[in-house]
């Protein structure tokens, strides 16, 4: 299913950034009564490693921060925070106050850092693009066993590279190779993530709602590979819908950026390569037929970012109310 979303009728005003952070945020957003730091042990797989079911992938610690939004021993909801090729920023902070606002916990990942990284934006060969989606796994049995959290109650929502984490996170067969046994995630929201990489099996999702939210503007990570991506997962009986924000462009969702559309010209996109898992865990390029590399033709530079405020409201409104419902919330 594919929601178009008729931003008009929001009434949202067109205002600055700054002013508009304090337009939307719940009374209690910015009640945070404790933060903690975590810990992750995890490891660095490539692409082939992780496609292959291999567990010999480079030792690495990376880090995560908590943030409960309540004292008291009654236990919480929560989700994890999965950041893009730019590492953690604004919009990251912004969704974690919006959700904290509810009632919600908060897991900031920082999937960078303890790599050496500050960003992929211009090499994302720098990072096999599922590395991740092992670090979120490991971020689940973590906070699972949290005093103050409800393992049945973790959500996950990401953004570009981290929205492609978020929604492969919902394969059944990257779960039965790296997830924590018994568990998994409540829900599965991504942001303007890649659907132009198919993989073997990748219609057997997981039962619990997958959401994505995508700009119709966005010419880094384009809609239309996952449109297709949608219907296919549809037709196979997945809980799957889509948004598509008209004009909205990529991180239309991070008030940090510019409102008129901004050119990167360093940032790489693979915006026109259409790429498939062949057996053995090889990623090939479809057009070519051959291994694909950063290097391929299709790989482009120069996409644009954009802040969209009535996107961004909008795609508050529809997160708070699938974790309402998905959580029980009152």
């Amino acid at each position: 299913m594919h929601i178009r979303v008729r931003l008009s009728a929001l009434a949202v005003p067109m205002v600055s950034s700054t002013l508009f952070l304090g337009l939307h945020l719940d009374a209690t957003s910015a009640q945070v009564v404790r933060i903690e730091v975590h810990p992750i042990q995890t490891m660095t797989l490539t692409d082939h490693q992780f496609l292959t079911g291999a567990r010999d992938g480079k030792p690495t610690i990376i880090a995560g921060e908590l943030r409960l939004p309540r004292s008291g021993s009654d236990r919480l909801p929560a989700v994890v925070l999965v950041h893009g090729s730019g590492g953690l920023g604004a919009h990251h902070e912004r969704w974690s106050q919006e959700l904290n606002g509810i009632g919600i916990a908060t897991f900031l990942i920082d999937g960078f850092t303890g790599r050496g990284l500050q960003t992929v934006s211009e090499d994302q060969a720098q990072l096999g693009r599922l590395a991740m989606v092992f670090d979120v796994y490991r971020a689940l049995a973590l906070l699972a066993a949290h005093p103050r959290l409800d393992p049945a109650r973790i959500a996950i929502l990401g953004g570009s590279r981290g929205g492609s984490v978020a929604l492969r996170a919902s394969m059944r067969r990257f779960q039965r190779a790296y997830a924590p046994e018994g568990l998994e995630f409540a829900a599965y929201l991504s942001f303007y993530g890649g659907c132009n990489l198919t993989y073997i099996g990748d219609t057997d999702v997981s039962d619990k709602p997958i959401r994505l939210f995508h700009g119709t503007a966005d010419d880094y990570v384009p809609v239309a590979p996952c449109r297709a991506y949608v219907e296919r997962l549809r037709s196979a009986g997945r809980d799957v819908r889509l948004a598509e924000y008209p004009d909205a462009w990529h991180q239309f969702d991070n008030p940090s950026r510019s409102t008129t559309p901004t050119r990167n010209p360093r940032a790489t996109t693979n915006r026109r390569c259409t790429l498939k898992e062949e057996p053995m865990g090889q990623i090939i390029n479809a057009d070519t037929r051959q291994p694909f590399t950063q290097a391929d033709p299709c790989v482009e530079r120069g996409p644009h970012l954009a802040y969209n405020p009535a996107a961004h409201a909008a795609a508050i409104q529809a997160v708070k109310d699938l974790l309402r419902a998905t959580f029980r919330l009152n």
